[in-house]
């Protein structure tokens, strides 16, 4: 295996991990209205993470200073779907790992 396949393979590790924990859900999978407005994102105080590894320690940091509930993973290449979530941050990265966007929705 050579580092181009290396690397694919983590992305694609990544990408996996990320996508199961969007599939997550914790108790009835209803918030309250309080609680909803508590996890709206906000992607300002998150762009600190811009340059740095994808990772899951800094998706957990991106999640905290975002406010965000969920974290959504952009692998290059990739198409998203285009429904607008306020509770979520959407995280792009490149094929080194290194994160090129932070935004809400």
């Amino acid at each position: 295996m050579d580092a181009e396949d290396g690397m694919t393979m983590r992305m694609m590790a990544l990408a996996a991990a990320a996508g199961l924990a969007g599939c997550a859900t914790t108790g009835s999978g209803e918030a309250a209205p309080d609680t909803m407005a508590t996890m709206t994102c906000t992607a300002d105080p998150a762009q600190r993470h811009l340059g740095q590894t994808a990772s899951a320690a800094t998706g957990a940091a991106i999640l905290k200073d975002s406010g965000a509930r969920t974290l959504r993973w952009g692998p290059p290449n990739s198409a998203w779907t285009m429904d607008y979530r306020e509770d979520r941050v959407n995280v792009r990265y490149d094929g080194a790992m290194t994160i090129t966007g932070i935004t809400c929705g």
